[in-house]
Parts: C-alpha cells; sequence; structure tokens
C-alpha cells in the first residue's frame, strides 16, 4: 500500500500499515522500535494522538473523511500530545521529515492507494 499527496503529486510512504480496530489503534506504534522514512501507519478514527511510552519521534498528517489534510504535527517527540484536530478523521503517523519531504501542506489532498475505505470505519464514534 502507498500514501500519496495528489496536491503536491508527491509520496509519503510505500510501506504502510493501518490500525482499524480498538486494539491496533491503542497500540499504535508502540512496538516498534524505529519507523523506517518509506514507512506509516494510518489510525482510523483518530483527531488527537499521544506519544506516551514512545521510543521515537514521528511526523503526523490529520486528515479529514474527504481526504484533505487538515492537520500537520512535525516530530513530535515520545511523552507529548498532538493538538486535537475536530475535522480529523484519520491519521498518518511516519518518519520524522516526511511531512518536509513530500511538501505537505494543510488543504492537501491525500490518497491511499490500494485501501478499500470502509464509511462505517471512518467516522468517529460518540
Amino acid at each position: 500500500m502507498k500514501i500519496f499527496n495528489q496536491t503536491r503529486q508527491t509520496l509519503i510512504a510505500i510501506n504502510v500499515t493501518i490500525a482499524d480496530s480498538f486494539l491496533s489503534r491503542q497500540v499504535g506504534l508502540l512496538r516498534h522500535a524505529c519507523l523506517s522514512p518509506d514507512e506509516a501507519m494510518i489510525i482510523t478514527q483518530c483527531r488527537q494522538i499521544h506519544m506516551f511510552f514512545m521510543k521515537f519521534a514521528i511526523d503526523v498528517i490529520f486528515v479529514d473523511a474527504k481526504d484533505r489534510v487538515t492537520g500537520l504535527v512535525k516530530a513530535i517527540r515520545p511523552f507529548r500530545m498532538s493538538p486535537y484536530f475536530w475535522r480529523a478523521r484519520y491519521v498518518i503517523e511516519c518518519h520524522p521529515g516526511v511531512i518536509d519531504a513530500s511538501k505537505t501542506e494543510k488543504g492537501d489532498m491525500i490518497w491511499v492507494e490500494g485501501w478499500a475505505k470502509n464509511q462505517t470505519a471512518l467516522p468517529l464514534t460518540q
């Protein structure tokens, strides 16, 4: 699976994991020792992340239900929390520097190759 920034025509990641169950969303990248520059994790139903007990920094791209970037957090370090992005429906967690390398900006359109999004999984449950 690959993630592209359609607006900038740039590649964000080529090795993508999806966390779409309650347990996989809670664990996220906690079991990883590091993240390579071509790896990313998509966490569904997410408007904010925490970095408690993480071992490394990451870039985070917050995306709304229409696949538009609603927020960016560069190189968030362990034991920090991101801002809360009200319109976000999923996040892309990637290697630090990917936001700059892909020239991703707020408002850009994201496309995930091979991800058949289940519309019932994307809206946040209240």
